[in-house]
């Protein structure tokens, strides 16, 4: 299967059906943006701390890495930062489009793979912003990679990551609330699940991978990035998984 393709027709879709992560800010959040009131998320609930972000974002080059929608980029650059988006669904692109139209945002949209980032040069962006989507892909140290190449030392990248112990469980037995293990890390919706659990369980969602740790974390150490943040988030009580463990984690890793 072509993950690449099948993932980017599946959030065309989702864009249609208005799924949380394609919704694009309203109108008066970049309004409150511009006036200084302004966050962003990388999992679902929590906020970036402040403190992860230069003081003054005015006329830095921010890359939303795998990061359409209409969400990130388009606060960041109502803050005042030259922002690129990058992703490859073109219907998410979209959303960040009809967002700089119709509050008079200047940024920039690019169509890719993010673990492909050779139409930047190196050393171009200032801040890389990249919320929980490295789960769509099967490899993940090009991304790490990638992303130190095209970061300005002293730059940081801002990365939301998804939680590998969420991919273990019994997808029947979740749906009654409990939770046994039943796969291991790595974890493929492709290899990991039968034909017929993704079609009863995950039907209509993009494939999934489930990255170890050790990739997660060592993955941006061995590309050269030093850890300086780290913080845990889950689904805000929505999640049957919730009570019991953290689905999400976001680190902040600088190049030095």
């Amino acid at each position: 299967m072509d993950t690449l393709e099948y993932n980017r027709q599946v959030w065309d879709r989702l864009v249609d059906e208005a799924d949380r992560w394609t919704v694009p800010v309203s109108a008066d959040e970049i309004a409150q943006a511009r006036a200084g009131q302004w966050s962003i998320r990388l999992t679902p609930t929590q906020d970036v701390p402040r403190s992860w972000f230069p003081d003054d974002m005015a006329g830095l080059e921010v890359l939303c890495l795998a990061g359409a929608g209409g969400q990130q980029g388009p606060i960041l650059a109502a803050v005042g930062a030259q922002a690129t988006i990058f992703d490859y669904s073109p219907k998410q692109l979209a959303q960040d489009q009809f967002v700089a139209r119709r509050d008079g945002l200047e940024l920039r949209t690019v169509e890719g793979d993010m673990k492909d980032l050779s139409c930047f040069d190196d050393q171009t962006f200032d801040l890389i912003v990249h919320p929980c989507s490295n789960c769509f892909v099967d490899e993940i140290q090009p991304i790490w990679n990638e992303a130190f190449r095209v970061l300005k030392r002293g730059g940081a990248l801002l990365s939301g990551i998804t939680n590998p112990v969420t991919y273990l469980m019994d997808p029947y037995l979740e749906k009654e609330g409990i939770f046994q293990l039943k796969y291991s890390i790595p974890y493929s919706d492709l290899t990991s699940l039968s034909a017929l659990e993704r079609e009863t369980c995950f039907p209509g969602d993009p494939i999934n991978f489930g990255h170890s740790l050790e990739a997660q974390i060592g993955g941006q150490l061995a590309a050269g990035f030093q850890l300086a943040g780290f913080y845990e988030d889950d689904w805000g009580g929505e999640g049957p998984i919730d009570k019991h463990l953290k689905g999400f984690f976001a680190t902040r890793a600088v190049k030095g």
